[in-house]
């Protein structure tokens, strides 16, 4: 999925746990199938997850990268009704793997690429439930101040051009410039609130038809309201996604922004993932398909 990506294998992981930390050494190592993108997930026995970056990089930066993740998992740890991981140790390089990798707590249930809630009236009530909750934690005084989604629609205007012009032989690239001119132009009025910021499926543990946790928190932090938004396009049908909307009480605006900004990521997930990873393709395609239609409609 990414140039220079690292492999890492079961026997690597059997190696730095026994390693680095022996009291796990009677734990099983399982490696854990998925469509992720930004780490190979081990699990440890039957309570704790170790996570391995994918991407090369530098080892001080990778290891600034994880603490602050694991700093943004325990802000938010019992905050919200639904369960989220809790961060538990970090490792360092070793047995051939050349970056830190760190060790959190393992959620029950499914992720929502494998058990689709899209049709769930219930799920809609719980991701209402979840953003909530996000929304009402205190961002203590801090701002979006990152690169990446959450800021100003029209930030993004170059990375739109790169994906409408990889995009060309995948989908109707003019109507979807089209759309992204009226999107990108969407005024910010409301206040930076605490977000989630990439309610994707595969972030999202289902079971029953119901919210059972939520995953990869490491991104939690103050952003545009709408930001959470992204959810009711990438996981929802239209009957369930007007009952997330009525029990949030969007506004036009914020409903439309949550709508920009799923454009924004699904755009991306068509093109860059088509060969190397087709399911986070498809989600990309789903989303752009219900955006679409509501905007027809």
């Amino acid at each position: 999925m990414h140039d220079g990506q690292l492999t890492v294998s079961a026997e690597t992981v059997r190696l730095l746990v026994d390693e680095q930390f022996p009291q796990w050494r009677g734990l099983p190592v399982t490696g854990v199938a998925g469509a992720g993108t930004v780490n190979a997930i081990f699990r440890l026995g039957d309570h704790l997850t170790a996570r391995f970056p994918l991407e090369s990089g530098d080892v001080d930066v990778k290891r600034r990268w994880l603490e602050s993740e694991a700093e943004a998992a325990r802000e938010l740890l019992g905050h919200t009704r639904f369960p989220t991981p809790e961060p538990v140790a970090l490792g360092e390089p070793g047995a051939g793997y050349p970056l830190p990798w760190s060790v959190q707590t393992w959620l029950a249930g499914v992720v929502a690429t494998d058990d689709d809630p899209g049709e769930s009236v219930a799920f809609a009530h719980d991701l209402a439930v979840l953003i909530g909750d996000l929304r009402a934690i205190d961002t203590r005084g801090r701002s979006f101040a990152g690169n990446g989604r959450g800021g100003d629609l029209h930030a993004h205007d170059a990375w739109m051009e790169t994906c409408f012009k990889h995009s060309e032989e995948l989908l109707d690239v003019p109507r979807l410039r089209r759309m992204w001119e009226d999107l990108r132009v969407l005024p910010r009025e409301a206040a930076d609130v605490m977000t989630h910021s990439d309610l994707i499926p595969g972030n999202v543990l289902v079971s029953g038809g119901r919210l059972a946790g939520i995953l990869d928190v490491g991104g939690f932090g103050p952003a545009d309201p709408a930001l959470d938004l992204v959810g009711a396009w990438h996981l929802l049908e239209a009957g369930p996604r007007r009952v997330l909307r009525d029990d949030l009480g969007c506004d036009d605006l914020e409903w439309e922004r949550g709508k920009a900004w799923a454009f924004v990521q699904a755009m991306g997930l068509v093109w860059y993932y088509v060969e190397s990873n087709p399911t986070m393709s498809r989600i990309g395609r789903r989303t752009l398909e219900r955006i679409s239609a509501d905007e027809r409609r």
